[in-house]
């Protein structure tokens, strides 16, 4: 009786998602998709991608639910909790207040910002996270901020927050919020600015840490407003052997983004991040 040989099968290998793009604008979505997944071929590290432009009516996504230790991203939730807190008590933030966030968005003062996660607490804190719809952004315990679970969905909400007229936020809070994301220190304005054309205006925030587990986590957020579009980019990292890979990683995307949204004629200068980023590491427990 002859047995027919069967090659044996290796396990499949999980599949890497792909990159899923909608636009209103025909072409733009293929492009997108295209040129997104380009600027990740070859590169290693597990990467989660985030974009909407209001203007083309166009979404990206990768990964959008896959949930990364926060590092100092979290920031612009905690301003958001606070301005979010305010308004519900109809109070201005005191001076005190002030001094705190200027330095937590703009240099990404650790201090300031265990200051300010001491003073609203876990209850404000979820209390906003459910109220902005960020259901699946779960608070570090223990006071470590630097530790909340966040994800590209629920970055994206807080960007489309800051960005238009809604009932969680005051046009006042998002000017606030807008303002001191653009007045960010040039070490620490790297990542989703890299490639954006000049005429748009940049808003961002970033934060990286390392772990035993998963190597470098990379982040960075970004909005975007100007020659006719108005956008915004979440890029999440981790797996980075080093701080710098990620930070390549994460601009080799926003530059494919900018590049196909805002197309510009020769010429046309486009932001250059600086050659050596910054950014605060948050505390986190001895391993």
């Amino acid at each position: 009786m002859l047995i027919p040989l069967v090659a044996a099968t290796a396990p499949a290998a999980a599949a890497t998602p792909t990159v899923s793009c909608t636009s209103g604008k025909a072409g733009l979505a293929a492009k997108l998709k295209k040129d997104i997944t380009a600027a990740l071929s070859g590169r290693k590290g597990t990467v989660a991608v985030g974009l909407y432009d209001r203007s083309t009516n166009t979404t990206c996504s990768l990964r959008s639910t896959n949930a990364y230790d926060s590092a100092s991203v979290v920031k612009v939730t905690v301003l958001a909790t606070l301005l979010w807190d305010a308004k519900k008590h109809n109070r201005y933030l005191t001076s005190r207040e002030v001094s705190l966030t200027t330095a937590m968005i703009t240099k990404s003062d650790n201090n300031a910002t265990s200051a300010l996660w001491k003073q609203l607490g876990l209850t404000k804190i979820k209390g906003f996270l459910s109220a902005a719809g960020m259901t699946r952004t779960k608070p570090g315990a223990n006071g470590y901020w630097g530790l909340t679970q966040i994800n590209v969905q629920d970055e994206q909400k807080l960007l489309k927050l800051i960005t238009a007229k809604n009932s969680v936020l005051s046009d006042n809070s998002r000017a606030y919020t807008l303002k001191l994301m653009g007045k960010v220190v040039s070490s620490q304005r790297w990542g989703t600015p890299a490639g954006a054309p000049s005429g748009v205006s940049v808003h961002v925030k970033n934060g990286w840490l390392q772990r035993a587990t998963h190597g470098w986590r990379i982040h960075s957020v970004g909005t975007f407003n100007g020659r006719g579009h108005d956008y915004m980019i979440t890029v999440l990292t981790q797996d980075n052997s080093t701080m710098s890979y990620g930070v390549t990683t994460i601009q080799n995307v926003a530059k494919a983004i900018h590049k196909d949204l805002v197309p510009t004629t020769v010429g046309t200068k486009a932001f250059v991040p600086t050659s050596r980023p910054q950014e605060a590491v948050p505390a986190v427990p001895a391993s």
